[in-house]
């Protein structure tokens, strides 16, 4: 096998590349609508949709939910508390601990913006045929596991 060269790199064609520019462009599009109408950043309407699905959740968990960095979820927090959107309290079981939880504010919010979220995967996947969509799925499911995997034991050197 030939030695690869830095020079080698062609960034347009690097999967982790690609699929950061994808991610941006698809949030970045669907975030001008969530700000429009609710006021809501990407990081502020993905804590609330953990929240929506999975209540009780600390900071933390957050974070390990969305695999977004602490000083961003602390923001989204901040904001989300300030709005009226979520709410912290104390955890019964573990008096160290602060859960939040969707605000009634918060959840109405909520439920008006995920037929809008579903709405906008539909159009994106509707470039895809049916085989296409379960394809991605399973490509999707085995790179995750992979990224995990480099997570929890490091990449291979």
């Amino acid at each position: 096998m030939d030695a690869v060269r830095p020079d080698d790199l062609r960034l347009e064609k690097f999967l982790p590349y690609r699929l950061s520019v994808l991610s941006n462009r698809v949030s970045n599009a669907i975030a001008d609508a969530y700000s429009a109408r609710f006021d809501l950043t990407i990081p502020a309407w993905r804590v609330m949709a953990i929240l929506g699905r999975f209540p009780n959740l600390s900071a933390a968990d957050l974070v390990e939910q969305t695999a977004m960095d602490k000083v961003a979820i602390s923001r989204a927090v901040s904001i989300l508390i300030k709005n009226d959107y979520i709410t912290r309290s104390e955890d019964l079981a573990d008096r160290r601990r602060q859960v939040l939880n969707l605000s009634e504010l918060g959840r109405d919010v909520y439920e008006r913006i995920v037929p809008l979220a579903q709405q906008y995967e539909n159009d994106l996947m509707g470039s895809l045929s049916a085989d296409e969509r379960n394809q991605l799925d399973s490509i999707i499911e085995k790179l995750m596991a992979r990224a995990q995997d480099w997570a929890n034991r490091g990449l291979i050197d």
